[in-house]
This record gives structure tokens, sequence and C-alpha cells, in this order.
């Protein structure tokens, strides 16, 4: 098999007819400044040390060189031997709560972006697990399907907010519902994740949660808040303008309704971990995930390629000192052969 690895490489080529065409015309220019002098028969004369084939020549050369350059720069590779390589991990479905009442700030420096600087790190210890993202208030939203692409994970966790659920609410029941149907249809180890603080929950989450058990999915939860809870901020440009507040004007202060979530995670046969500021117990949860066996999900067969651009490379390399060790004027041992003289 044969491949580049770098084909983009091979645009440079296209510099070849260009060269070409400034080198004729250079060519060309200099034919006519030099009959400004006089006929080409006595100029000739005046320097027969003079060889316009070897300006060809060594133009010949230098593009020859160009063009090995140019491939050994794409990197010519071969395949030398079939590998095939089996992916084992566990699916995990985060479920994101982007209420409002995330924006309190018992945890710094809110909880929701506690909770998404927690994903984050999580990012970083995953290693052949797939991991997909629902967002929940009122209704639930996928915001990435389940992938391995952890780049594509930190992107759209980065674009996460209050605001990209439109009803307010915490629909978990809704949420893990969605994550179910989000799994594919196989034997794979799966784990939804629900990080929310459980306030003013919408449907049967516990409902929804024993599907999940019956489908041998763990759920796991984690509580973002604190059981005294914490008053909402009101934010305009950027900046706290108040803290939300109630038809009759008290301050509306949001609690974590932790009783919930435990019942969830003992459903799901999963634990429940309360957040803090030291952590968010996304890595708790994580390495009892861990605990799961990984199943295979992948398996590929690709050939294992052996590179082959120091040839090319040195052909250039060689062609181009040829090239310089050639001089413009004729030599003696040269006139011999004729090799450069014109007929």
């Amino acid at each position: 098999m044969f491949r580049l690895e770098h084909s983009y490489f091979l645009y440079g080529l296209i510099l070849i007819p260009v060269l070409a065409i400034f080198f004729l015309l250079f060519m060309q220019w200099k034919r006519k400044a030099m009959a400004r002098f006089g006929q080409m028969k006595v100029i000739g004369r005046l320097f027969p040390a003079f060889s316009r084939g070897r300006h060809y020549f060594k133009f010949f050369l230098l593009m020859t060189a160009f063009v090995f350059i140019i491939i050994g720069l794409a990197n010519p590779q071969i395949g030398s031997k079939l590998v095939k390589a089996e992916r084992k991990g566990i699916d995990i479905m985060i479920l994101l709560d982007v209420s409002n009442s995330m924006l309190a700030e018992d945890i710094q420096p809110n909880r929701l972006e506690k909770a998404k600087q927690s994903i984050s790190r999580l990012l970083d210890k995953l290693g052949n697990d797939r991991i997909g993202i629902i967002v929940f208030a009122g209704n639930a939203y996928t915001q990435l399907p389940i992938t391995t692409d952890y780049a594509a994970a930190r992107l759209f966790l980065s674009t996460i907010n209050t605001g990209i659920v439109p009803t307010q609410g915490t629909a978990i029941g809704k949420a893990i519902d969605m994550a179910i149907n989000s799994f594919d249809e196989n034997n794979h180890s799966k784990a939804i994740v629900i990080i929310t603080d459980g306030e003013n929950h919408e449907g049967d989450a516990l409902q929804a949660t024993q599907l999940a058990a019956e489908k041998d999915i763990r759920v796991y939860t984690i509580g973002m808040g604190s059981p005294e809870g914490s008053p909402i901020p009101v934010y305009r440009n950027g900046q706290i303008t108040g803290y939300k507040k109630d038809k009759e004007g008290n301050t509306v202060v949001t609690k974590l309704n932790e009783q919930m979530l435990q019942q969830i995670a003992s459903a799901g046969s999963g634990v429940y971990i309360r957040a803090n500021n030291t952590s968010a117990g996304l890595r708790k949860i994580f390495d009892e995930i861990n605990k799961l066996e990984k199943q295979e999900f992948d398996s590929k067969t690709f050939a294992d390629y052996e590179d082959r651009f120091q040839y090319f490379i040195a052909i250039g390399l060689i062609l181009l000192l040829i090239e310089l060790l050639i001089v413009e004027r004729r030599s003696k041992w040269v006139d011999k052969i004729k090799l450069f003289n014109r007929p």
C-alpha cells in the first residue's frame, strides 16, 4: 500500500510552470539586451566561454531537485503490514443542569461553571471511553452526541450557558429518557452522570431511572449547591445587578434537593456525591464508573506505514549540489565532450 502523509505539499508543484515562464522571459530579456551591442555572432566571439545551454541545464536541475524535495516533504509511505487495533471503554452520558438556579454562587465561581470545569478535567482522564452531553432545564437537548472526539467535547462544553435552554425548570426525567435513547444498542457498559441542584424537578425522574436500570445503565448523581441554599444572581452586561425575586418581592433562595438525587442514584445502582468548592465530585464518580467492565466498541484494521521521504530529499539535495558545481562558462574538458555547445 502506498500513500502520501502530507499530500498538501504537492500544491507546491504548481510553482514549476510559473518559474519556467519567468525563466524563459528572463532568457528572452537577456538575449535582447545582448543584441543591443551588435550581432549575436560577433558577441559570441567576444564571450567565447558563454554557454546558453548551461543556463537551461542548470534550470532543469533546479526544477528536478524542487520536484524531489516537494515529494519528500509530502512523505511517501509504504504499508508494510496490517495491524488490528481494538478499542475498549465505557459509554458515558453527562446530563448537565443549565437552569437559572445553577448560577447560584454557594459553589465558586458558581454551580454551572464549577460543573463545566470538572467536566473539562474529566476529559483529560478519558482514554478510549466515549462521552456525550445533554443539557436540560425545563426541557432537554442533546448538546453533544456520544463520541470519542474529546476536542469537539471541549468546544461544545465551552458554549454551554443558562440561556441555551429557553424553558426554565429541572426536567431530570426527560434528560434521562433522552440519554437512554442516545446509547447504541449493544453490550457496552453504560453510565449516566446527572449534575444538578435537583430543585423544581419536573416529570418522574425515578421512573426514568428505573427504566435505565432495567437496560443495565448505571445512573450517578452529583449535587451542586448546599441544602441551606443561595440567592440567584441577575446579570446585566456581565455584572450582577441584583438577585432574582418572586412575585411578592422576596429574594428567591435555591436549595440543593439532596434527597431526590440520593433516591435517583440508589434506583440507578449508582453513587451520589455532593459537590463543594474543592471538588465537583466528578473524579470520584469516574473512579466508580471505571470499575465497570470495559467493552470493545471499535475494531479497526490499518497498515503500519514506513516513511520514504529521506530518499527523495537526498536525491533533491544531490541535484542541487550538482547544479552548484556546474559553472555557466565552458571548460576545456567539456568543450571536448561538446555537451553544451549549440549545434
